[in-house]
């Protein structure tokens, strides 16, 4: 089992992406996915900058994949993913439709973003004749129904031919806007929003008038109020995950990386709280925390 860190969901300033990715230089992480996926106002780093950054990261052992946006808006994000589809050495992880058919075009491999709509084995199928190499499951599939769609006759004799990776760890991306509700709560119209999320590196937090947690706001993206956390699950996921990928946070991402590369080893349970919640694997609600013994599902 390999372990991955997906790109940095939320508007982080260049000397911290920077500090990020030393760091993860000399972690022992697999594989970095470089990229800005949710906004393209948020131009702190360059494709320049990236594929800088994805020399380093390879010169360090890592396999690098550089992430494309989730959702195209205007000529100039076109246009922007064209050159990443361009880049000439690193793997695009296509997190819309357009990127799976401008990379199909180039005859170019990819890996299939948990932002694809694909939750059967006739999409899944689909993605591969695409040229998929990699499948990000996505988020809201519970372990019954990703084993059902890969042993379906479909899939069953083409399994060697992708792997597949899995969002144990972080909010979950739930949806995108053309809206951003930042700036929105900011007071702020979206093309004068001063980039205000900046102020959120964690996204910013919604409860409901009862208090309690919905949901956590990143710009145009809505994540999961609660943090999604599967340490507990890793014992029934090697039949059926090959990668385990962290979502970056502002803080203790590397912690969280070496207790899940230690729960892989050693499995544990490892005592969660909220706001910790991993209901969507479970088959309940996405908020709720389902406490059950390591190993057990």
């Amino acid at each position: 089992m390999k372990f991955s860190l997906g790109p940095i969901l939320y508007f982080w300033d260049k000397n911290s992406v920077l500090d990020f990715y030393r760091t993860a230089a000399e972690s022992p992480v697999d594989i970095i996915y470089l990229g800005e996926t949710v906004c393209p106002k948020r131009r702190e780093l360059r494709l320049e900058d990236y594929l800088t950054i994805a020399h380093q990261l390879r010169e360090a052992g890592k396999e690098v994949v550089l992430s494309s946006m989730t959702l195209l808006e205007s000529p100039a994000d076109l246009r922007e993913l064209n050159r990443y589809c361009d880049n000439g050495e690193f793997l695009i992880e296509a997190n819309d439709v357009g990127a799976v058919g401008l990379l199909n075009e180039r005859g170019l491999p990819f890996v299939a973003g948990n932002t694809l709509n694909c939750y059967n084995q006739h999409s899944l199928r689909y993605l591969m004749k695409m040229g998929m190499q990699r499948w990000v499951i996505p988020v809201e599939l519970p372990l019954r129904w990703i084993n059902a769609m890969l042993a379906s006759s479909e899939i069953n004799d083409v399994r060697e031919c992708f792997t597949t990776e899995l969002f144990a760890f972080g909010h979950l991306p739930l949806a995108w806007s053309a809206r951003c509700f930042t700036a929105r709560a900011e007071g702020k119209p979206k093309d004068q929003c001063d980039l205000c999320c900046n102020k959120y590196p964690a996204g910013r937090t919604v409860t409901s008038q009862e208090g309690e947690i919905l949901f956590t706001l990143n710009g145009i993206q809505t994540q999961s109020g609660y943090r999604h956390n599967l340490i507990n699950d890793l014992p029934t996921l090697h039949n059926s995950v090959d990668i385990i990928r962290l979502s970056p946070q502002p803080q203790d991402t590397f912690v969280w990386l070496e207790r899940f590369q230690q729960q892989a080893k050693n499995p544990i349970l490892f005592p969660l709280q909220k706001p910790d919640c991993n209901g969507f694997w479970h088959e309940q609600a996405g908020k709720e925390l389902i406490i059950a013994s390591s190993g057990a599902h």
